[in-house]
């Protein structure tokens, strides 16, 4: 019981340096990538709806170690117009156009960094990445302490 503080710095110093490393070696230019595209989803009014979930799946993929997905309605307890049946639509179009194919790269890019040892917990990444990709409208990105507060574990 007297080292619980040691594991705790241990999995928190983990978590930074994954992230360090993800930052550097592709990480920042994901995230660049998905905020690029939520500003264009803004620009053009009709997709405005889905810029939200860009820029929550840009900020995921900034520095996902540590992080995870989780519906907005687990958090207030209640349904929004996300996590209702406009969220619902919202994510199919998402899913036709454009979150299978975010998921399919996704999924590639983890196979291929879970070939090496070293390479597995980015690859863990990237399957968490193309879990989010597939229907993020309605979700929450959050610490995955705070997810096993909420769930209460």
């Amino acid at each position: 019981m007297k080292y619980n503080h040691l594991i705790v710095s241990y999995s928190d110093s983990m978590k930074l340096l994954g992230n360090i490393i993800w930052i550097l070696f592709g990480g920042l230019w994901l995230a660049l990538s998905w905020w690029i595209t939520a500003i264009i989803m803004i620009v053009f009014i009709v997709t405005i709806p889905w810029a939200k979930a860009a820029f929550e799946l840009g900020t995921f993929s900034l520095m996902p170690f540590g992080k995870t997905v989780i519906d907005r309605s687990e958090i207030s307890g209640k349904k929004d117009i996300g996590t209702g049946t406009l969220g619902t639509i919202g994510n199919v179009i998402w899913l036709l156009l454009a979150g299978i194919w975010l998921a399919i790269a996704n999924l590639i890019v983890g196979a291929l960094f879970s070939i090496t040892i070293i390479g597995i917990p980015f690859g863990i990444q990237c399957f968490k990445l193309a879990k989010a990709s597939l229907m993020p409208i309605g979700k929450q990105i959050v610490d995955i302490d705070v997810k096993k507060a909420i769930q209460g574990k």
